[in-house]
């Protein structure tokens, strides 16, 4: 019965098509495969790099990005970034998002936000950190990013070591540096308030949420 089961399609194909047009129907199907793959839209991922990294932002472009927004809390904006600028040049990325934490002497910071980039799309990103030092009290804060130094996406993945008691503050908003490898990562906040102190850590850089600070 399998044998003769799997004969019939054979047969009923060769009588409805001829042998000539078969080889047609053939590349007809494979055409169709290749136009239904292409139109698949891909997962987002952060390994997926659609364009350039080596394109920049200049400075005017993150100071008009930062103050819409930061908005009311913009004040001192325009300084913190021409500091950055003149210290590390134009940035090939830049995050917005937000950061919560609290610390008493030792405590955790964590950051939800967009990464983006000038021709290889845009992508989210997560953070998170131990803080330790003389900062108390808690806070809920708008964050900017600027990013240096990416040669691929995956780059920013990872820990980066800082010293925020090592901030420049002006109007409310404060910049502090943080390192790993070639890339440099320089978080500008604004709502500090009483967190700016010799807050000794890192950021951690991950695809996915997590609550591990460490």
């Amino acid at each position: 019965m399998r044998s003769l089961w799997r004969a019939r399609p054979k047969v009923f194909l060769s009588r409805l098509v001829p042998r000539g047009d078969r080889t047609m129907l053939k590349k007809i199907a494979q055409l169709l495969g290749v136009v239904l793959a292409l139109a698949m839209p891909a997962a987002p991922a952060m390994a997926q790099q659609g364009g350039s990294l080596t394109d920049t932002f200049s400075g005017e472009e993150i100071i008009n990005n930062g103050q819409e927004f930061f908005g009311s809390a913009a004040q001192g904006l325009a300084s913190v970034v021409e500091r950055a600028v003149s210290q590390y040049g134009q940035p090939n990325g830049y995050i917005l998002g937000e950061e919560a934490g609290g610390a008493l002497f030792i405590g955790a910071k964590y950051g939800e936000g967009t990464l983006y980039t000038r021709n290889a799309g845009q992508f989210s990103i997560y953070w998170q950190g131990p803080s330790i030092g003389l900062d108390i009290g808690g806070d809920g804060s708008k964050v900017m990013m600027l990013v240096y130094n990416l040669t691929s996406i995956q780059d920013i993945l990872g820990r980066y070591p800082g010293v925020d008691g090592s901030a420049y503050v002006i109007g409310g908003v404060g910049m502090t540096v943080t390192k790993r490898a070639n890339v440099i990562v320089v978080p500008i906040r604004s709502g500090v308030g009483a967190r700016l102190g010799i807050n000794v850590g890192y950021l951690n850089f991950t695809a996915e949420p997590t609550w591990n600070p460490f």
